[in-house]
């Protein structure tokens, strides 16, 4: 996906991720480089792409359900044994309606993740969907439990339906979260992708390619890209490092031509309604899968549904809740979180302390000037992990800046102490902010918290994240923290503001513990 599509599909290597033999095309671990702008681009990678086919790189998906499905089983007989042992240990012969119960679990929660419609693949891969849909058929489970022995007046033991149900649930989400992770770290090294056609206006064009590229574990793999102007005789016949392989007019073409998985459409004038609608209506006579980008991004979840108006399809955004009873929801899972954390780290927090209070002159704490929530400013606690007076260095040493322009950072800082090196890596620095928490300056999770410096030379989209308070964590420190750029960081901000969720938190703080170990750009 990307550069100047270098590479070659000459050679196949097999893979046996799900259980089942497939030819896959190597991917180009490289991920892609900017066009060199030499002679004309190398369109053999694309033809290439013709020999495959749609349904030979679509192959993997049945394996991959199938692989759910019998997982699932197997989470909930072992759910039911444990359950059952649980309750009544190695009698057998006590709880008739129980054991029924347990020896028909496996049947009953494939059962109910079908009604849930947890197995259909526009539910995998990526997204929390799918794990939301196995938690609402699990509730769905025990609901249909509590009526029916409730109805029939069945002796079903309570305690083996509190103990089997959660633990099936558990097992369930930890089985698919593990299988996700294998399949996006394959999709990164070039396995399981899909061939992505990007049509649209060169600006719209450039911005999802980036994307795209970023987010590789996404799984496709782009291959050119259709432009307005097409591929003029006299023009150039690439663009963004991929090639122009047609019009607006002739994506039906380009698709058949190399046998296109997905076709992503950007918002533009030339494909308006009907314009659209026929193309959809084309490409229903091939395999291709059709994508349409929202002229509203960063919009996502709940907030978004398309509701029929006046006969259209239209696409209605809901307010962001920012007040009311989900801010108080908020700050006391903050404060029962922060406290609870305290109290877990208070050993490493007095060695942390200790330690830097033994290893180098100075204050244990270290407190800055940072802005909150609605533009007020407080003092952030961090452990000191600098020189004394570290700050008032920056102007000495800002022309060696490994950071994003606005964002000043060093990867090898010699400001830094030894003990600081280490604190920085695994962000203990960071444990005092908890206190913030509690003060309530900050949040567990939200945007980055910034200098007045940094501030002042906002612009009008990064000032939204004002709205909410900063956070000791946030999809800025699990997305690459420092080595993001500013435009990332930007778009990453704004992201959360929008689409904010006690349950977008709780996967943040869980991704965090990853990124915590990685430290990827913690410098």
């Amino acid at each position: 996906m990307g550069g100047v599509l270098r590479g070659s599909f000459q050679t196949t290597r097999r893979t046996q991720e799900f259980g089942i033999t497939l030819q896959i095309a190597p991917g180009d671990t490289t991920r892609h480089a900017p066009p060199t702008g030499r002679g004309r681009p190398r369109f053999s990678r694309v033809r290439r792409l013709r020999g495959e086919g749609t349904e030979a790189r679509r192959a993997w998906r049945s394996a991959y359900v199938r692989s759910i499905v019998l997982g699932d089983a197997v989470c909930a007989a072992l759910a039911a044994v444990i359950g059952y042992f649980v309750r009544f240990g190695t009698d057998v012969d006590g709880q008739q309606y129980s054991l029924t119960a347990a020896v028909l679990m496996p049947v009953l929660w494939l059962a109910a993740m079908h009604i849930g419609r947890t197995y259909e693949e526009r539910y995998l891969w990526v997204g929390a969907d799918e794990f939301r849909r196995v938690l609402d058929a699990a509730a769905l489970l025990l609901a249909a439990v509590a009526v029916v022995a409730w109805g029939l007046d069945l002796a079903v033991a309570r305690g083996f339906v509190v103990v089997a149900l959660p633990v099936a649930t558990v097992l369930t989400l930890l089985l698919r979260y593990v299988r996700r992770q294998r399949l996006h770290r394959a999709r990164i090294g070039g396995a399981f992708q899909q061939t992505t056609v990007i049509v649209g206006h060169r600006g719209a064009v450039a911005s999802l390619h980036a994307q795209l590229d970023r987010a590789a574990y996404h799984g496709y793999r782009v291959i050119g890209c259709c432009l307005p102007d097409g591929r003029l005789a006299d023009g150039p016949t690439d663009f963004d490092g991929l090639p122009v392989l047609g019009g607006l007019t002739e994506v039906l073409d380009v698709v058949r031509r190399y046998e296109v998985d997905t076709v992503a459409v950007m918002p533009c004038p030339e494909l308006d309604g009907p314009e659209l609608r026929r193309l959809g209506w084309a490409l229903e006579q091939t395999e291709a899968e059709l994508l349409l980008a929202p002229a509203v991004t960063e919009v996502v979840g709940p907030r978004v549904a398309i509701r029929p108006v006046c006969g259209l399809p239209l696409l209605h955004v809901e307010r962001p809740e920012l007040r009311g009873v989900r801010r108080l929801g908020k700050s006391a899972v903050d404060a029962g979180l922060a406290v609870g954390a305290l109290l877990v780290t208070l050993p490493l927090f007095l060695g942390i302390a200790l330690a830097v209070k033994t290893t180098s002159r100075g204050p244990v704490f270290f407190k800055q000037t940072r802005v909150g929530r609605d533009g007020q400013t407080f003092s952030m606690l961090k452990f000191r992990s600098m020189v004394t007076g570290a700050d008032r260095m920056v102007e000495v040493l800002e022309n060696d800046n490994d950071g994003n322009g606005v964002l000043y950072k060093r990867k090898a800082d010699p400001r830094v102490t030894r003990i600081g090196r280490v604190l920085r890596r695994y962000s203990l620095d960071e444990l005092p902010q908890l206190l913030n928490v509690l003060r309530g300056d900050m949040s567990l999770v939200g945007p980055r918290p910034p200098l007045p410096s940094e501030t002042e030379r906002y612009g009008f989209d990064m000032r939204r994240r004002f709205l909410v308070k900063p956070g000791i964590t946030g999809l800025w420190q699990i997305s690459g923290r420092s080595d993001l750029s500013w435009d990332d960081s930007v778009r990453i901000d704004v992201r959360y503001v929008e689409n904010w969720s006690l349950s977008f938190d709780m996967m943040i703080l869980w991704k965090t513990l990853g990124a915590v170990i990685r430290g990827r750009g913690a410098y």
